[in-house]
């Protein structure tokens, strides 16, 4: 086998070991959001189960992209590729984090009143999405769908304030709500907080395809996607670093 082709088996196992990654976190934001709704206790355990795959994950993805980068000395495309996997990375692992506080939260609300829960349920349709099309735009190297999840975010973010006027205007006339209030805005919070880390790998998809940083409104303007890992077989060689 030669270097080039066992480098693009590598590339292509990090890519799977992401897309695990990621579907791990996408079973883990709705184990937490059945916890909340159908009051199982033994949700939490899932969640938590499934935190220690992810966390194992995390650590054995960074130590895939050094041990790559150090073996191949990857250039261009390649290289973006590696760059960005290790960001996705971060990011997934803290989308599991957020999942985490989520079921925490929701096991305090189940041994409480019912409690209106405002735009939750919506803001939950909307990160769940945002997660799984921003996987789907690193698998497919599909920067149109990336933009489509990066507009999304403004939505999430107005869903979020929304419910956070309406439960303290709720607390504010009835002190008897507080704490189950601050638990659903700690929720919401956490949600906003998915849909940012999705917006994230958005992002980087568009940097690994098409070497754009987009972050923070930078590089707005039109571009052609340079060469890059539309997939193993059209990724550029690897060659030395300068």
């Amino acid at each position: 086998m030669t270097m080039k082709r066992h480098f693009d088996e590598d590339l292509q196992i990090l890519r799977d070991e992401l897309l695990r990654m990621g579907g791990l976190c996408e079973e883990m934001l709705r184990q937490a959001i059945e916890l909340l709704v159908k009051r199982e206790e033994s949700l939490l355990g899932r969640v938590k189960a499934s935190e220690e795959r992810v966390n194992q994950l995390h650590i054995d993805i960074d130590e895939h992209v050094l041990r790559l980068i150090a073996l191949h000395q990857p250039a261009a495309g390649d290289l973006r590729l590696l760059a960005a996997a290790l960001k996705i990375n971060s990011d997934l692992e803290r989308i599991g984090d957020q999942a985490v506080n989520i079921a925490e939260s929701s096991m305090y609300l189940r041994r409480q009143p019912r409690l209106k829960l405002g735009d939750i349920p919506r803001m939950v349709e909307l990160a769940s999405d945002m997660v799984r099309e921003s996987l789907d735009a690193f698998a497919r190297c599909d920067v149109e769908l990336a933009q489509k999840v990066i507009a999304k975010d403004d939505e999430e973010d107005r869903l979020k304030s929304q419910t956070f006027n309406e439960l303290l205007h709720l607390m504010q006339s009835d002190s008897s709500t507080i704490q189950r209030g601050m638990d659903i805005i700690l929720i919401a919070r956490n949600l906003e907080r998915i849909a940012d880390h999705a917006t994230n790998i958005a992002e980087d998809v568009v940097f690994m395809v098409m070497g754009k940083d987009i972050r923070h409104g930078a590089g707005q303007g039109p571009a052609e996607p340079e060469p890059g890992p539309a997939g193993p077989e059209q990724a550029e060689p690897p060659a030395p670093l300068p």
